[in-house]
């Protein structure tokens, strides 16, 4: 309100040759004459933009549309040029790849019969796949099955399940399936297969998905289960596990460590454990430590030495770092983890690259 009630550059110039009238000095009496001048230019140039305006035609729909039409401009240079240029060369292209299709009933038959032979070609793969994947399914879930027993989830089984992905009635009628022993299928880049890891926990327990039927220490488990029997053909170079001793402790821990050990030999395996059975079996054994002075909290890590290790395992086992048991407990759980290591290195290996243990 207070810029529309302010008065305009004719105003303001009226106001200053008003002020200037009364002045019997000759400098400002000059001033008021160029003041006359620039009012003067101020009014014809107010009469002028009167004009003009008078003259336009406010049109909102031609506004709209020219809106509308930058719009589409946009649209087209994100998707297909970086200007209007490219854009249009690409259309001329475009023109003249159509206007040399073939569209002849003939062409268009034959295309129609190549389509329905590669369709057939497409299902017999997808037979395969099916069939190959159902026959690996059932040996990873026994090989798995194995190695869950020894991770103190004895009464636990893993099901790997192969289901069909049934096609809906409209991706049949769109012809986005394929028809595999008279079954509309829908294919993708793993074939016509849903793959589902169940795991039923505890024995009289529903079969779930794993995601859902499994707690945070379970899973880590079954995963380092899945790694075990996976090693040879997984080509992830390094792996991380944490929480994969929850719960646990005692001989549970021992194979563990013994089973993360043997992962080591074909991959790069970081651990993040506070039982002392799983870190007896690192190669390097890493401590991170937490201090608080002057109201800032600070970490660090270290890497420990042997005789460190021995002291760090006795305080871990049961803080008993500075009394002989505990010594003497450390020194033959190294020993054992060193055997294990060693036994897992003169294995055969798979056909990952061998790493160390970290």
């Amino acid at each position: 309100a207070a810029a529309m009630d302010a008065p305009g550059a004719a105003g303001l110039v009226g106001e200053a040759r008003h002020r200037l009238a009364g002045s019997e000095d000759p400098e400002l009496a000059a001033l008021d004459a160029r003041l006359g001048e620039a009012l003067a230019v101020l009014d014809d140039v107010a009469a002028e933009l009167t004009g003009y305006l008078d003259r336009l035609d406010a049109d909102p729909e031609r506004l709209a549309a020219v809106l509308s039409r930058q719009a589409e401009l946009r649209a087209l240079t994100r998707k297909y040029a970086a200007d209007t240029d490219g854009v249009l060369a690409w259309a001329d292209e475009a023109r003249a790849r159509l206007q040399n299709l073939d569209t002849s009933d003939e062409a268009l038959a034959a295309l129609a019969a190549r389509r329905d032979e590669l369709a057939v070609e497409l299902a017999g793969h997808a037979a395969a796949i099916t069939a190959a994947r159902t026959a690996a399914a059932s040996r990873l879930a026994a090989e798995t099955a194995a190695e869950i027993a020894g991770l103190a989830m004895r009464d636990a089984v893993l099901a790997v399940g192969v289901a069909p992905r049934t096609a809906s009635p409209e991706a049949v009628e769109a012809g986005e399936a394929i028809v595999v022993d008279g079954t509309p299928l829908v294919a993708g880049g793993s074939g016509t297969d849903e793959v589902e890891l169940r795991l039923t926990p505890h024995a009289g327990s529903a079969p779930q998905p794993l995601h859902k039927g499994a707690s945070g220490g379970e899973l880590s488990r079954v995963m380092l289960a899945l790694e075990v029997a996976l090693a040879g053909a997984d080509p992830v170079p390094t792996m991380v596990f944490d929480e994969v001793d929850a719960g646990i402790g005692g001989r549970a821990g021992v194979e563990i460590g013994r089973r993360l050990a043997r992962l080591a030999t074909s991959h790069q395996v970081i651990v993040v454990t506070h039982l002392a059975q799983v870190a007896a079996y690192a190669d390097r054994h890493l401590v991170v430590h937490k201090a608080g002075a002057g109201g800032v909290t600070r970490s660090s890590v270290r890497t420990l030495g042997q005789e460190d290790r021995v002291v760090e395992l006795a305080r871990m086992l049961a803080g008993l770092d500075e009394t002989s048991s505990g010594r003497a407990h450390a020194e033959e759980l190294l020993a054992t983890a060193d055997g294990d290591k060693r036994a897992a290195r003169s294995a055969p290996k798979g056909r990952g690259r061998t790493r160390r243990a970290s």
